[in-house]
């Protein structure tokens, strides 16, 4: 395969995993599946990290971190129990 096609497929791939994030979120649903509404929360999401805007329980991104973590644990952990006989 060529380098071209590879790189385009390995984006390809990224671009449809972070919309299943999206989706995984439930931002689809809570949205309407509204497109400006979501680029919107998304600019104000990039332009918290830009501006370094932190809340007094720490800092943003390593609480959305810790939230996705736990979320990703936990569907593991469900997926085990439904293979278990």
């Amino acid at each position: 395969m060529r380098d071209w096609a590879k790189a385009r497929r390995e984006r390809t791939r990224h671009l449809i995993e972070l919309g299943g994030l999206v989706q995984k979120a439930g931002l689809v649903d809570l949205t309407d599946d509204d497109r400006a509404t979501l680029l919107g929360a998304f600019l104000d999401i990039a332009g918290q990290l830009r501006d370094g805007r932190n809340t007094a329980s720490g800092d943003l991104k390593t609480r959305w971190r810790r939230a996705g973590l736990h979320l990703f644990d936990a569907e593991k952990e469900h997926a085990e129990r439904k293979e278990q006989p």
